[in-house]
C-alpha cells in the first residue's frame, strides 16, 4: 500500500470533517472566481448601457444596475471570505487532530516495541519522526490539501465556462494544463528521493544532538566541545546539502510553468481579440475570458510549491509508517492474575540474542517468597540478562520461566511486570521533584506510603535538607543529586511500588561506602516480606544471601551460600580473594 493510501486510511475517522473542509473550500473558490465575472458586467454596463445584460433582466437604468452590481460585489467578497475563513479553520483543525491521532499511536506502538529495538536503534531518529516528520505533515494538510482541491475546482470551472463562451478560444487557452500537470508529476518522481534524504539526513542531525545533550558532562571533561561542534557542523551541513539539491530541482518548477501560463493567456488575447474585433464576441464576454485565463492558469504555478511540500509530507508519512510497521516480537500473555508470592523458577533455559552466540545455556534456579538470591559472575556471563528474561523483555529459546507456579509466557504484561521492581546499575530519574521520581508509575499513593519507602530507603536524611524538600526539582536525570542520593531515591521508588519480587541489578556497583551500607540496610528491612534478586560484583553485599549462584559464559558451575562458596575451589573463592585482597 502506497503512503497516500495509508493516511487516506488512516483520517476514516475524520472523514465527514474532511468533506465539510473540502465544500467550504469548493465554495470559497467558486466565489473567488466570480470577480472576472463581475468585471465582465461592468465592461458590459459602460459599453452597452440600457441594452447590458443587467438591463435585460429589469434593470435599466446604468446608475442602478452599477448599485446592483456593487451589491453583488460586497455579497460575493463577504460570502469567499466567509468560506475561505471556514476552511482555514477546518483544514487546520484536521492537520492537527491527525498529527495528534499519529503521535499518540506512533509512541504508543513505539512504547510497545521490544527492548531489543531500543538496544539497536538511537533515540533521536525516533525523536525525529515522533515531532518533526509529523509537523511535516501537518503542515502540509494545513494548506497543501486545499491547495490541490481549489486547482481542480478552477480547471473544472473557468474550463467549463471557456467552452461554453467560446470554444474555439477554450481549446488553445486550456492546452498548457495537460503541460502543466504533466511536468508536475515529472517534478514529482524527480523529487521523491531528494527528499527522503532530507528526511534522513534530519534523522542524524537529531541523533547527534540527543546524544551530546545526554553526554553533555562527558563533553565536558574529555573538552571534547570543539569536535562535538564540528561533527554537528559537518551533519548540518549535510542536510543542507540534501535540502539544496532538493531545491535547485523544484525552484525550477514555477519559473517553467510560468512560461506556459503565458502562452495561454497569449492565446485569449489573440484569438479572443480577433472575435471581438470581427464582432463574434461581446467586449464583456472577451473581458470576463482575458480575467479568467489569468485565474485558470495561474493558480497553477503554485503546483510547485504545494508538490513541493507534497514531496516532503510523503518523505515524512513514510518514515512514520514504516516505524508503525514495525513488529511487535515479544506478545504478551492473556492471563491477568495478580502474583503475590514471589516464587521464581528457571526450569533448563537457554537464549541467545543472536544465532551465533549463546548467552545463557540450560539454566535452571528456584527461590521461594521472602528469600534472597544473589548472582555473581564476570563480566558478559550473562547476569543481567536473566534480569530482562524475567521481566520478559525478551523470549527464552528454550525451557521455562515461573513465578508461583505460572509460565511467564501466559501472563499479561501488567501482571508479570508490576510484580518485579527492579533497580538497575543505571538509575534513572525523570526531570520534576523528588516526590514525582519516587512515586513514579503509582496511580494512587498517601503521604504515609512514600514517607515509609523514603524513610525505608534511608532517603529522609539528604532530602530533608533539600530546598523544597520532596518538592525539589531534581533536574534531567536527577543531575542535582550525587549518585549515591541517585540511587536512594530509585530504590524508594522500587520499595513503593509494593511488588513481591525486588530485583537489584548491580545497584551498589558505583556507590560509595556509606551508600552501599545503606543499601544493604534497605535490603534487609525489604527481605522480610519480598523475594530479593541481587546481581553484584561486590561480593561484600551478598554474604547473607540465602542461595548465591555463579555465571560463566552463561552456564551455573557453582550455587550455594557464602560459607559453603568460600570452601569449594572455584570462581567464587577468585573473585572473593581478588576483593578482598587475600589472595
Amino acid at each position: 500500500m502506497n503512503v497516500l493510501k495509508q493516511i487516506v486510511n488512516y483520517t476514516k475517522n475524520l472523514k465527514i470533517e474532511i468533506y465539510k473542509a473540502t465544500f467550504y473550500s469548493v465554495l470559497n473558490k467558486l466565489f473567488d472566481l466570480a470577480p472576472p465575472a463581475l468585471i465582465g458586467l461592468a465592461v458590459d454596463i459602460v459599453v452597452k448601457k440600457e441594452d447590458s445584460f443587467l438591463a435585460n433582466v429589469g434593470f435599466v437604468d446604468p446608475f442602478e444596475q452599477l448599485t446592483v452590481l456593487a451589491f453583488l460585489t460586497v455579497v460575493i467578497w463577504g460570502l469567499e471570505s466567509f468560506f475561505e475563513y471556514l476552511f482555514n479553520v477546518k483544514w487546520r483543525n484536521i492537520a492537527q487532530q491527525l498529527q495528534h491521532l499519529l503521535r499518540q499511536d506512533t509512541y504508543a506502538h513505539v512504547q510497545s516495541l521490544d527492548l531489543k529495538y531500543f538496544e539497536e536503534k538511537n533515540s533521536g531518529q525516533l525523536i525525529s519522526v515522533i515531532s518533526d516528520d509529523i509537523n511535516q505533515l501537518e503542515r502540509f494538510l494545513n494548506d497543501g490539501a486545499n491547495s490541490i482541491i481549489q486547482v481542480l475546482v478552477t480547471v473544472v470551472s473557468v474550463g467549463g465556462i471557456f467552452f461554453y463562451l467560446a470554444p474555439s478560444v477554450a481549446i488553445y487557452s486550456c492546452l498548457p494544463i495537460p503541460i502543466i500537470l504533466f511536468g508536475s508529476f515529472l517534478y514529482q518522481k524527480k523529487l521523491e528521493p531528494l527528499y527522503k534524504v532530507v528526511r534522513e539526513r534530519v534523522g542524524f542531525l537529531n541523533e547527534a544532538l540527543v546524544n551530546n545533550f545526554s553526554g553533555i558532562a562527558i563533553i565536558k571533561s574529555f573538552t571534547a566541545e570543539t569536535s562535538e561542534q564540528q561533527k554537528i557542523a559537518q551533519l548540518s551541513d549535510d542536510y543542507c546539502e540534501a535540502n539544496e539539491k532538493a531545491i535547485v530541482v523544484s525552484s525550477a518548477f514555477v519559473p517553467l510553468i510560468r512560461m506556459a501560463v503565458v502562452m495561454g493567456f497569449i492565446a485569449t488575447l489573440i484569438l479572443g481579440g480577433r472575435m471581438t474585433l470581427n464582432g463574434v464576441m461581446e467586449v464583456g464576454v472577451y473581458s470576463v475570458l482575458v480575467f479568467m485565463t489569468q485565474r485558470l492558469l495561474w493558480p497553477l504555478t503554485r503546483l510547485g510549491a504545494t508538490f513541493d511540500m507534497y514531496q516532503r509530507s510523503m518523505a515524512s508519512a513514510k518514515r512514520i509508517f514504516d516505524l508503525l510497521k514495525i513488529p511487535i516480537e515479544v506478545i504478551p500473555g492473556s492471563n491477568q492474575k495478580q502474583l503475590t508470592q514471589g516464587n521464581i523458577e528457571f526450569n533448563n533455559v537457554s537464549f541467545s540474542y543472536s544465532s551465533d552466540k549463546q548467552i545463557l545455556t540450560d539454566v535452571s534456579f528456584s527461590i521461594n517468597s521472602g528469600e534472597t538470591l544473589a548472582i555473581v559472575g564476570s563480566t558478559g556471563s550473562g547476569k543481567s540478562t536473566i534480569i530482562k528474561l524475567l521481566n520478559r523483555f525478551y523470549d527464552i529459546q528454550d525451557g521455562m520461566i515461573s513465578i508461583d507456579g505460572i509460565d511467564i509466557k501466559s501472563l499479561d504484561f501488567n501482571s508479570l511486570r508490576s510484580a518485579v521492581s527492579l533497580v538497575s546499575q543505571d538509575q534513572y530519574l525523570f526531570y520534576g521533584s523528588v516526590l514525582d521520581n519516587v512515586s513514579y508509575g503509582q496511580k494512587t499513593v498517601t503521604e504515609q506510603q512514600v514517607h515509609k519507602a523514603i524513610n525505608d530507603s534511608e532517603s529522609l536524611e539528604f532530602i530533608e535538607k533539600l530546598p523544597r524538600k520532596v518538592k525539589t526539582i531534581i533536574g534531567e536525570r536527577g543531575m542535582k543529586l550525587s549518585g549515591g542520593q541517585q540511587q536512594r531515591l530509585t530504590i524508594a521508588r522500587a520499595l513503593l511500588k509494593e511488588s513481591p519480587i525486588l530485583v537489584l541489578d548491580e545497584a551498589t556497583s558505583s556507590v560509595d561506602n556509606e551508600t552501599e551500607a545503606a543499601i544493604q540496610r534497605a535490603i534487609e528491612k525489604a527481605s522480610k516480606s519480598k523475594t530479593i534478586i541481587i546481581i553484584a560484583h561486590r561480593l561484600s553485599t551478598i554474604v547473607n544471601a540465602d542461595k548465591i549462584i555463579v555465571l560463566e559464559n552463561g552456564k551455573i558451575v557453582q550455587q550455594g551460600v557464602h560459607k559453603e562458596l568460600l570452601g569449594q575451589e572455584g570462581l567464587y573463592k577468585k573473585l572473593w580473594q581478588v576483593q578482598t585482597g587475600s589472595r
